[in-house]
């Protein structure tokens, strides 16, 4: 499983004209599911989302102390099925490592449900539409994580 995790002062996403999820403060999380990604890798992403010290003490404080469950920020969740694209060969990514539909739409939702567990807003895109993501990154602070089956 791979996450861009993205510290914003805002974030929203449209499908069409309309917007599907919109947030505040918080993380932006574009979210790859691998062809072999189980519920552990969900459980260690989800939690490293909710307890990474991407925060200030206090809006505009740049030493990082606190999560983003500690400043009771947002997410905004949108499914990226492309961070999984493999451009090593030839001029066109392969997708390979990337799950198939059905099985990353479950996972992508089971991590969702558990980032929700948390009791913060979370929003989201639209599981497999073309989107428009507009993120408004704060500092820029943008980080990988992954975690790969055991």
């Amino acid at each position: 499983m791979r996450v861009i995790i993205q510290r914003v002062k805002s974030s929203y996403v449209t499908v069409g004209e309309q917007t599907i999820g919109k947030i505040g403060r918080g993380l932006n999380l574009l979210v790859g599911i691998a062809d072999t990604d189980t519920e552990a890798e969900l459980d260690w992403i989800a939690r490293k989302c909710l307890e990474l010290r991407l925060f200030g003490a206090e809006e505009g404080n740049d030493r990082w102390q606190k999560s983003v469950t500690e400043i009771d920020g947002e997410l905004l969740v949108v499914s990226q099925f492309t961070l999984y694209g493999d451009c090593r060969k030839g001029r066109r990514p392969s997708f390979d490592r990337s799950a198939a539909p059905e099985a990353a739409k479950n996972l992508y939702n089971l991590f969702v449900e558990k980032l929700r567990d948390s009791g913060l807003k979370v929003e989201t895109g639209e599981f497999g539409a073309m989107m428009h993501v507009f993120i408004d990154n704060d500092g820029p602070v943008t980080l990988l994580l992954e975690r790969e089956a055991i």
